[in-house]
């Protein structure tokens, strides 16, 4: 059970909060420039070469049979980190459009497609708007849970959520296609409120995109390695597992951990900027660690800067981060951070606990309406 003791601010108080964190915004902004464009071509770089490197391994191994085992193992792990540096480095990041700014066409969040089976158009949908506008605001936020599992005692519980912890195992392998049909809302199919031919005409870009990923890793490159196709073709299936893998815990350690708060429709009616920080502070975890965790998590180990300033290059959010910090202690505000081990252990109790019948302990938050908690 989360022990926070946030302080209640006053209406200035509020207000002054959004404006420090506007200002801070605004002078990372002005900032942009040579560095940044750098970074992310270097990233854009280091997808191509460790990929290219990755599947030349895995073809060595296919071929070479004296180093087939340490090939293969190397050439997975390769592709692999390039598969999560283009998921989490690269394309999460220029689809929020943080790289709009330096007109290269190779980096427009508006059209900018990665490589999962999931399309960038349906994420910019259910990730840039309504995740970002409506972070854990309950029934309009599809993130919590995903529609899957129950993590905050807040959802309503039914028989189902008794088989989350295995069905949270499976989503975690095949994340990416949980990502892939997130917008289809098959659940309205289910409840009779979509007829199956609607439904086919909506996943029409889902079904394109799929084949496109399926024929790429499946099909063409174990094809090439001719009679080896199988070697080749177990080597990016684990090189996706690995990439689904990590990409879902990354992503739930951002937002399920035990601190984490979700907030009722109400909360943002009239919000103000001051209130919609303090909603996104409130709903969103930082894992802590180094250069290497920022750069493989795509910078959200950082979640709570990501959350706050979505558009900004997220190579930018260590150094917000302090800043961010030192403004939250001042307002009296909890900044949720900690190891990846303990945010994660706090993502799995969560699992677990409410995959059991749970009620939410009412509390007052006085600067706006009451609220259940999330023990």
């Amino acid at each position: 059970m989360s022990s926070v003791q946030n302080r209640v601010l006053s209406a200035s108080e509020l207000q002054t909060f959004g404006d420090e964190l506007d200002a801070l915004r605004a002078r990372h902004v002005a900032t942009l420039g040579a560095s940044d464009a750098r970074y992310i071509r270097r990233v854009v770089a280091g997808v191509r070469w460790t990929g290219v490197a990755g599947r030349a391994l895995l073809f060595l191994g296919a071929f070479v049979h004296s180093v087939l085992i340490p090939a293969w193992i190397a050439g997975v792990a390769l592709l692999a980190i390039s598969k999560i540096l283009e998921n989490m480095e690269l394309a999460h990041n220029v689809i929020h459009g943080q790289y709009d700014w330096m007109g290269d066409a190779q980096l427009q969040g508006s059209t900018y497609e990665w490589d999962i089976v999931g399309t960038a158009d349906n994420w910019r949908k259910t990730h840039n708007f309504r995740h970002h506008t409506y972070t854990n605001v309950r029934g309009l936020d599809d993130d919590i849970g995903y529609g899957l599992l129950r993590i905050f005692p807040e959802q309503r519980w039914r028989p189902f959520y008794l088989m989350q912890p295995v069905i949270a195992v499976v989503f975690a392998l095949l994340f990416e296609w949980g990502i892939a049909i997130q917008d289809l809302k098959i659940g309205r199919l289910l409840a009779g409120k979509m007829t199956f031919k609607q439904l086919l005409r909506q996943s029409r870009p889902v079904g394109r995109k799929v084949g496109k990923q399926v024929f790429k890793d499946y099909i063409l490159f174990p094809a090439l390695a001719g009679p080896f196709f199988l070697p080749v073709l177990l080597g990016n299936v684990v090189a996706n597992l690995i990439r689904n893998v990590w990409t879902y815990v990354v992503i739930f350690c951002g937002h399920f951990t035990a601190d984490a708060e979700t907030f009722p429709k109400e909360c943002v009616r009239d919000e103000t900027r001051g209130h919609w920080y303090l909603r996104q502070l409130r709903g969103s975890s930082n894992i802590a660690g180094g250069k290497v965790m920022n750069l493989m998590t795509g910078n959200l180990s950082h979640q709570i800067e990501h959350h706050f300033y979505p558009d900004v290059p997220a190579n930018r959010y260590a150094a917000i981060a302090v800043e961010v910090r030192e403004i939250c202690q001042r307002y009296g505000q909890h900044y949720n951070t900690g190891s990846l081990p303990k945010q994660f252990g706090q993502v799995v109790w969560r699992i677990l606990r409410h995959s059991l019948p749970s009620r939410p302990r009412v509390v007052v938050v006085p600067e706006r309406t009451p609220v259940p908690s999330t023990p």
